[in-house]
Formats: structure tokens, sequence, C-alpha cells
């Protein structure tokens, strides 16, 4: 079997057993596709770390950065080690490739007096308003991906205890505290707000005015409109509300652990940069207020 078909073969892998999410499956898909490319249909057998490394120096004529360069080289690797343990091939190509060098970036987060102003954006008193307050202040008290809001049912809201179990990377649930504030507005949409939303049966928790799911792109529009009413000049995402979400709970002395936990992390070290974000922050303040800084 040649490169397509391995290929092929990989991509039912990570499909089936490891169950990734479609966007990770696309990303995995376009570069396996650029390996090919270069290399074209051949045995695996063939393929050595100089045409890994050549793929790699390409990257930088067609405008590829250090850090898309680095995520290849991971899905490649992925896919190597595959290949070993499917004897295909009797040794991984790329173990000899370094990854390319990257720098620190450090995620660009809302100040608590933004978020507050995020979040009394949206009119509660209409119905739209409250749904869409409900979706922020969950969002921002649980440090959910957007993704994982938009794919809520109905049953993965336990008001009774507070919790909400999103359905996060690699199909795994996770329990995230809800908070009192965020509990209160998601009690008033689900009990007031929703029922009145409901043309058709649906389980998706936020219903958006087709009566289906919100989709990603659907959260975003809608997020980018209230951060512009709330005069809010910082660039927003979705995610930059997660990021927002783990930098104060660690300002306000979280235990990293326990952030991690509710991110949904596999690897602590991923968590550890809200840290540096953190201390930044307050070095910040320091500068601009203290009279010697």
């Amino acid at each position: 079997m040649n490169l397509h078909g391995w290929i092929d073969a990989y991509m039912s892998h990570l499909h089936v057993e490891r169950a990734l999410t479609k966007n990770t499956l696309d990303a995995y898909g376009h570069d396996l596709a650029r390996l090919a490319g270069t290399v074209g249909d051949v045995d695996p057998a063939r393929i050595d770390s100089a045409a890994i490394a050549r793929l790699l120096v390409d990257n930088i004529a067609t405008g590829f950065g250090a850090r898309s360069s680095a995520r290849q080289l991971s899905a490649l690797r992925g896919f190597f080690r595959f290949l070993v343990r499917e004897r295909a091939i009797e040794g991984d190509p790329t173990s000899l490739v370094d990854r390319p060098q990257l720098g620190r970036r450090l995620p660009r987060v809302l100040s608590f007096e933004e978020m507050q102003r995020l979040l009394a954006a949206p009119d509660a008193t209409k119905d739209r308003g409250a749904r869409d307050a409900a979706m922020f202040h969950l969002m921002y008290a649980s440090g959910l991906r957007v993704t994982e809001l938009v794919s809520l049912r109905v049953d993965d809201l336990d008001l009774a205890r507070g919790v909400v179990m999103p359905l996060g990377k690699g199909g795994k649930r996770r329990l995230v505290p809800v908070g009192e504030v965020a509990l209160s507005m998601l009690t008033h949409y689900i009990k007031n707000v929703r029922p009145r939303a409901l043309k058709k049966p649906t389980s998706a928790l936020f219903v958006s005015p087709s009566c289906g799911r919100f989709s990603r792109q659907g959260f975003w529009r809608l997020l980018k409109r209230y951060a512009t009413a709330a005069g809010i000049r910082t660039p927003i995402s979705p995610h930059k509300l997660r990021h927002s979400f783990a930098t104060h709970l660690v300002r306000g002395g979280a235990d990293l652990r326990a952030v991690q936990a509710m991110l949904g992390h596999a690897d602590l070290g991923t968590t550890e940069i809200y840290t540096h974000v953190a201390r930044d922050q307050v070095r910040a303040a320091h500068a601009k207020a203290h009279p010697r800084a």
C-alpha cells in the first residue's frame, strides 16, 4: 500500500479509535496532503528525514510560520509512529527532524472591567438578550470552548448541583462548576425563555433563531456585535473568553491543577501559560501605577 492508502487508513484510525473532532481531522488531513504533494504517492518506506526537512523548508516559501510548521511536524510524527506500529516502516523519519523554534506567545485576554461590560451588554429583560447573557455568563464562568458551548444539551447542565458537563476533545466529558450568577441566568433562560423559543423539539440547550443549535460562526458574530456595543476595542473571539476565565482564576489565586481540570487540559504545561499572563498583567499594572516604577 502506498502513501495515499496509508493516509486514508490513518485518518480512519483517528476518526474511529481516537474520536477526534472534525476540525482536528481536517487539520491532520491538510498536513498529510501537503506531505503527499511534496513526495508523491510513494511507498512510505522511501520517505526519509531529508524529505521531511524539505517540506518544512518549503513552508517558509509558502508563508507558513514556525507555529504552523511545528503543528504540521507533530501531525507527521503521529502518522509515522502509526506506520511503525503497523509495521509498514522500520523507523520514524521525523525523529531526526528538529522542531521549529517557537517564541512564547502569551494569549491576550480581556481585563476584568472589559469582561464586566461585555456580560452586561445583552438586554436580559428581552428573550434574546436573556439567552445571550446566559451564554456569555456560562462561557466566562466555566471556561468552555465555543464548540463545547454550542453543543450543550439541556441534560448536560445540572442546575441542582451547579455544574455543567461539556463534551471536550477526544469525546471526554468533564464536570465544571458554573457559579451562582451564571446559574441564575441559566435558570431564568431555561424556565422562562427557552420554552417560548421552541417551535420544534430539540435537545440543544441554546436555541438559535432557526430553532436549531447555534453554529460556532453564529456565536462569533453575536459576540463581536455585543463587544462593539460595549465599547471593547480589544480584538475579540470566543476563545478569548476562555483565556480570560483561566487568567482571572489564576490571578485570584486558584490552584493550577484545578484550573487544568476545569479547562480539560491533558497536560499541566498547557495550563501554566496563564501564570505567565497573570504575572505580566501584574507587572504592567505596577509599571503604570507605581511612582518609582
